[in-house]
């Protein structure tokens, strides 16, 4: 499905709205994600998260996501990646606007969908209302039972709790069917959930699920490869991400050889350096507890850039934590993982060198904000 004109004006003119003035907005890519909180509810340190309620959408909020990326392999070891992701904006504060009807819905949805292969990339996004629409829900998200679709791309709890869940999309003659387990139960990132994203004190609730084991198949050019690896989902939702000087984002999930997940991140400034970008990581142990890493002891140095759609794009990192002793070197897969969307960004699958098993894997990173 191709989204009408209508509705991207909707989600053009909610943009717009939402980022206050131009000169204020950290790039035209992900000005949304700094826009004004005002009407709607602000993401506070001290708020408990309940499941399942909160594994469903919350319009009270700007902006919602729920992220899958899984690392896969073919019988032969040929690595491949998936990404399944729903986001949802709303275009107004919940009762800023009286006696809407089915088809006035103010939450709007987006949907990408992607499959990377060792020399491949390919990625699609669809456009859909909130809503009930003549007895069709054409997108949306319910907590209990889980389930988040836009048309036929759908992700959704299979049995009473909220694993284990399938996630399916079809594209033409590419597609994915994802069985996704796991024995571990949410993984509260932050502060019991409250991921602080600037020292002012913005941030978000974001909570992961980095230890889905995946099973099933992928289809790629009419090629039905069977697969299984291991997936990642995140979900996270606020009313302002971003502060106006912070341009844009590096981010990295990685499942490690010994068992760990690693999620590292930084913001970056416009027009700064470096040092001045705010630094967040996290190691997940094996058995779900967390160590919060010392941001003083998070170096993060871009090795080698790529020209990608006319942007230069860090594509190969060294990552030094030496407050749990590791070093690691992490390389994309290969540098064309753009997803060329409506809000382009570089996402795809990595691969971890390091010399012990708690520097090695493999995962995903996602670029934002990098402008031609």
């Amino acid at each position: 499905m191709r989204p009408g004109a209508s509705l991207l004006a909707s989600l053009a003119a909610c943009l717009v709205a939402a980022c206050g003035p131009a000169n204020n907005a950290p790039s035209a890519d992900f000005a949304v994600l700094a826009g004004a909180e005002e009407g709607y509810d602000s993401a506070r340190p001290g708020h408990q998260l309940t499941f399942p309620r909160d594994h469903g959408a919350h319009p009270a909020y700007r902006i919602e996501w729920w992220y899958l990326t899984a690392n896969l392999e073919d019988t032969q070891g040929t690595p491949y990646g998936a990404q399944w992701t729903l986001f949802r904006v709303a275009t107004n504060p919940p009762g800023a606007r009286k006696n809407l009807n089915a088809w006035d819905n103010e939450q709007i949805y987006m949907a990408h969908f992607a499959l990377s292969w060792p020399d491949g990339h390919r990625g699609w996004q669809r456009y859909a209302r909130g809503g009930d629409h003549a007895g069709m829900a054409q997108a949306g998200v319910t907590s209990e039972p889980f389930a988040a679709w836009l048309d036929d791309w759908q992700m959704r709890s299979t049995g009473p709790g909220w694993t284990p869940l399938e996630a399916r999309a079809r594209q033409g003659d590419h597609g994915l069917e994802l069985e996704l387990s796991s024995e571990q139960g949410p993984v509260l990132q932050g502060d019991a959930g409250f991921s602080l994203k600037h020292p002012a004190g913005t941030g978000s609730y974001y909570y992961s699920q980095p230890f889905l084991r995946a099973r099933g198949s992928i289809e790629i050019g009419g090629r039905k490869i069977p697969v299984e690896g291991q997936a990642w989902l995140d979900h996270e939702w606020s009313s302002q991400f971003l502060q106006a000087e912070q341009e844009g984002w590096d981010w990295f999930a990685i499942h490690l050889e010994n068992g760990q997940k690693l999620m590292v991140f930084q913001l970056r400034n416009r027009a700064g350096t470096p040092d001045d970008a705010f630094l967040h990581g996290v190691l997940i142990r094996e058995d779900g507890t967390m160590l919060t890493l010392d941001p003083g002891e998070i170096r993060l140095l871009p090795l080698e850039e790529f020209s990608v759609e006319g942007r230069r794009l860090p594509l190969r990192w060294r990552l030094e934590l030496p407050g749990i002793g590791r070093e690691m070197e992490i390389r994309a897969l290969h540098p064309q993982q753009w997803m060329s969307v409506d809000f382009p960004y570089w996402e795809g699958v990595v691969l971890v060198e390091g010399n012990n098993k708690g520097s090695r894997g493999k995962g995903y990173m996602e670029l934002t904000g990098y402008t031609p």
